[in-house]
Order: structure tokens, then sequence, then C-alpha cells
């Protein structure tokens, strides 16, 4: 690859394969609402928690980059996380993402995604989300029809307080994303700890 060959990229939280194996159930129940709409599920190995994506950046500023990311994991701890409830993006009258949330209440998430975008802002052109929720995305929608959206709606609402487990986050990865039509594949490309000690 030349240094100069763009990589789709984006940073993440892996979910613990427990939790992925509850969120498929989730799916698979979401699925009876929607048997013949167009919907495109997240795969298994699609499941993860974005906590910002670049898009395109040349191969010779991933190891500048990856060394901005690092700097800015070393003052965080360990973090625990839950995923919980099923809502949709903008709404799940009219859906175009169905996800997962993580409930922040401590902010220590919303932390760390504000010091990854701070650190990686001179290597992406994407525009900055106007506000971070953490979640899962388990599939993006489109061209519902009023009967469909209303029997997703009233399957999600019953699953809005579901929980899909905990998990103690301590590292996050930079991954990339090569897309074909089989869907993205995703790749490691570096690993940042979280390992400062909590000063709560």
């Amino acid at each position: 690859m030349a240094a100069s060959d763009p990589m789709r990229l984006f940073i993440a939280i892996a979910i613990p394969e427990p939790v992925k194996a509850r969120l498929e159930t989730a799916q698979t129940e979401l699925r009876r609402a929607l048997p013949g709409a167009s919907v495109r599920w997240a795969r298994r190995e699609q499941l993860h928690l974005t906590l910002k994506f670049l898009g395109e950046v040349a191969a010779a500023r991933v190891e500048p980059l990856a060394e901005a990311l690092r700097n800015a994991c070393q003052p965080f701890a360990p973090l625990r996380l839950r995923l919980e409830g099923v809502g949709g993006f903008p709404n799940l009258r009219r859906p175009r993402v169905l996800w997962a949330g993580v409930p922040d209440e401590a902010g220590r998430l919303a932390q760390l995604q504000a010091a990854v975008d701070g650190a990686t802002r001179d290597f992406s052109n994407e525009k900055k989300e106007p506000g971070f929720a953490g979640h899962v995305t388990l599939a993006r929608l489109r061209d519902l029809n009023r009967t469909e959206a209303d029997a997703l709606a009233e399957r999600a609402d019953g699953m809005k307080q579901q929980p899909f487990g905990q998990w103690t986050v301590d590292q996050i990865k930079l991954m990339r994303s090569e897309l074909s039509p089989q869907g993205a594949r995703h790749t490691p490309l570096a690993i940042f700890t979280l390992t400062a000690a909590d000063a709560r």
C-alpha cells in the first residue's frame, strides 16, 4: 500500500462475546417485526461501540494518529460499561438506525470520547457530531412503511429497559473498515490501553 493510499478508519470499544450473544437474540426478536423491510442487520463480528468515525485517512498518517490516541488514553483508567435498552435514530417511528444504548451516568465514557475526538481532530475531515450518545448499532433501515414502522416501534418499546450485560473496558482500538458487497470487514490496526489509576 502506498503512503498516500487512504484507509477508512474508526475508533471503537469491543463488545464481549456473551454481550454480543444477547444482542443477537434481540436482533432475532426485532426481525419478527420486519420480515419484508429494507433492513441491514449488523453481523456479530460488526457489533462494537464507536467512539469516533474518521473516514478516509492516508496510510502515512496512521502512525502519528496512533501516537496521538496513545497519548489521549494515558489519563484514563478502565471503565465499567453496560448495554441496556433498544432505541432508534432519529426516533422509533421513523428510524434509520436501531441501537442498544450505553447509559453513562458518571460521564466517564463521554470524557473518553471527548479526548479521542480532540486527539483525532487533525486526522479527519468528518463533521463533528452535535452530541455523543454511546450506542451499539443493531441495524440500519430504509423505506419502512407505516405498518412496518409501527410494528417495529411496538416491539422495540417492550425492550426499552432490557439489559444486555456489563463489562470492564481497559482498551480501545483503531479499526480499519473495508467495504464490500458482503458488508464491511473490520480489522484492528492498533490497541490502546486504559491503565491509569482511578482517582475516584
